[in-house]
């Protein structure tokens, strides 16, 4: 490789630098010399206040790091791949990955209440209706409220009295070693992920076959087919974060489990498919189990 320096560009919160902190120590394994980050600030980060879908979507979280890629002026992006728009951006790749961090949500509450012990009007924050409908299929006698911003902030807010509840992914908390924050976990069974939970995602761009060499070097192969199976479930269904899909895939010797959802715009119809594919088919049964649940839905769910 040519380049004495190499640079980073993430967003600057806490997470998203400890994440970016994990493909730096990766990359150092490979690269000698001076790897720096850069902090972006992305829209997404300064409209905190409504949600995403109202206001551009996922790629709010990614643009501006994006612009600064394909400019030039950073050699690598970090991203949460779950905050990822579905669309590959012209001229770029995300196809390398750090191992899965844990897909699971958890709950934090107040007073340590379990889920199921909530009273009722309980007021549960969350950033996505896929969360929310999943939620309120158990609890509807709960009340749902949106709660966006860094998981610090998402925290303060239920400690401040504006909710009973919140619900996160784990692999933020455990990054921020938050675990004595945790009231209760739920499995993969029990509440489906978004497309990409866990998944720390390597963008950089398509001509770049330096960086792409050495990115391959860092990239964990079980994490890109599940990475890839599940996108390719909502490249079918268009989906953003307006869209309540719940897709995990899992690796088992030489298959790979994935199981979907999708719920009807207002939450009322849930669509299940789950399907044990070989390896070298996930692809190809990916868009077809998207299909299948874009035909199953006709009528209630909407592009």
């Amino acid at each position: 490789m040519k380049k004495n320096t190499l640079t980073i560009g993430t967003r600057g919160s806490k997470l998203a630098l400890i994440y970016a902190e994990k493909v730096k120590n990766e990359l150092n394994k490979f690269f000698p010399n001076e790897i720096k980050l850069k902090k972006i600030l992305t829209t997404g980060d300064q409209k905190q206040d409504q949600r995403l879908s109202d206001i551009g979507g996922k790629g709010l979280f990614a643009e501006q790091i994006e612009k600064e890629l394909l400019n030039e002026d950073i050699d690598i992006a970090v991203h949460a791949l779950k905050d990822m728009p579905t669309i590959e951006t012209e001229s770029l790749l995300t196809n390398n990955f750090l191992k899965r961090n844990s897909p699971n949500e958890i709950l934090i509450s107040k007073n340590n209440t379990k889920f199921e012990d909530l009273k009722p009007n309980s007021v549960i924050g969350t950033s996505s209706f896929r969360r929310e409908f999943q939620l309120k299929k158990k609890r509807s006698d709960l009340k749902y409220k949106l709660i966006r911003g860094n998981v610090d902030t998402r925290i303060q807010k239920l400690e401040n009295g504006e909710f009973d509840a919140i619900l996160l992914s784990k692999a933020g908390i455990d990054s921020l070693k938050l675990q004595n924050k945790i009231t209760q976990e739920f499995s993969v069974d029990e509440l489906i992920p978004c497309a990409g939970q866990g998944i720390i995602a390597i963008q950089c761009k398509k001509n770049d076959s330096d960086i792409i060499d050495l990115l391959e070097k860092i990239n964990d192969v079980d994490s890109r087919i599940v990475a890839n199976a599940e996108r390719e479930v909502l490249k079918v269904l268009e989906g953003d974060c307006d869209t309540a899909v719940g897709v995990f895939a899992k690796i088992t010797g030489e298959n790979v489990d994935l199981v979907t959802e999708l719920f009807s715009v207002d939450g009322k119809m849930r669509y299940f498919i789950r399907e044990t594919v070989k390896k070298d088919k996930i692809e190809t049964a990916s868009r077809t189990i998207g299909e299948k649940l874009k035909l199953q839905s006709k009528g209630s769910y909407k592009n």
